[in-house]
């Protein structure tokens, strides 16, 4: 057991010298301390049940909840055209397989602990990377856990309380003739709520793709600047694939926060560009 504890706290040796075998290693004990950590705080949201399924899951079923009161109450401010409050979710929850609860619970439960341990996945990817670069590197990319995890958890708040709420409502409410009746499975709904939720969150992790791309000069802010209309087109369609709703106003809505993230993209891309320029201007000079 004490061999165990110390490979497990040290894994990597930052300042040896590492083969091949020896980064693999030390990858896959980083690998295993985040799964630990995933795996418990899914199992703390698994004995928590009622706050997981009847808060968080069901929550965007219930017409009480957050993103529909505000949105009636935006209604009732402005004096809007009805249509805003939602005062019916017309489709029912089924279960039809034996172990179907259980099993959505614990995948529920899953959900809820990557999530919440993303932030300590992303440390642990750090630590891995870290030693492989030079202290400048390290020090330009100070605040990349933080602004990771920020902008991950920013995309599940949007995925969670405005993408997923508009969608279930729509789909939930769609309705093609009066002889057919909403009875939407447990799967099918948590694979929605999850899939729009978790879509969203790592869409929102475009800015610090495009730095780790710029920073190995696979993208320039001038190629970005130069694309703008085709990057338009297609954040179009992300949104279309992650919000089933059809009208434009909803699809504005989702499109606006990922385009805001594009432009946020390019001067993260003209950031690094910069410093890479002065960087070479200085090896030069001092050879």
């Amino acid at each position: 057991m004490a061999s165990f504890l110390e490979k497990f706290k040290s894994a990597a040796d930052p300042n040896s010298e590492m083969s091949f075998v020896d980064h693999l290693e030390s990858l896959r004990w980083h690998l295993v301390r985040s799964s630990v950590v995933i795996f418990t705080l899914a199992l703390v949201a698994f004995f928590y049940k009622d706050i997981l399924f009847d808060t968080i899951i069901f929550g965007p079923k219930r017409t009480d909840f957050w993103t529909y009161r505000m949105l009636c109450q935006l209604q009732q401010h402005y004096n809007l055209d009805a249509g805003l409050c939602i005062d019916k979710i017309n489709f029912s929850i089924m279960n039809n397989t034996m172990a179907g609860q259980f099993n959505l619970h614990l995948t529920a439960s899953f959900y809820v602990g990557f999530v919440v341990g993303f932030p300590y996945l992303l440390v642990e990817l750090w630590q891995f990377i870290k030693p492989g670069l030079h202290k400048k590197e390290r020090n330009n990319a100070r605040g990349l856990i933080f602004y990771g995890s920020f902008l991950f958890l920013l995309g599940i708040a949007f995925g969670y309380f405005i993408i997923t709420p508009m969608s279930i409502n729509f789909l939930g409410s769609y309705v093609i003739s009066d002889e057919i009746v909403n009875q939407i499975t447990l799967d099918s709904y948590l694979s929605t709520v999850a899939m729009l939720t978790l879509a969203t969150g790592l869409v929102f992790e475009l800015p610090i793709i495009i730095y780790f791309l710029s920073k190995i000069g696979m993208m320039t802010p001038q190629f970005m600047r130069s694309n703008r209309r085709i990057s338009f087109f297609l954040i179009i369609l992300i949104a279309a694939f992650i919000t089933p709703t059809p009208d434009a106003p909803t699809l504005m809505l989702v499109a606006a926060p990922l385009y805001f993230l594009f432009e946020i993209s390019i001067f993260v891309s003209a950031r690094v560009q910069k410093k890479k320029v002065i960087e070479d201007a200085e090896f030069y000079s001092n050879n």
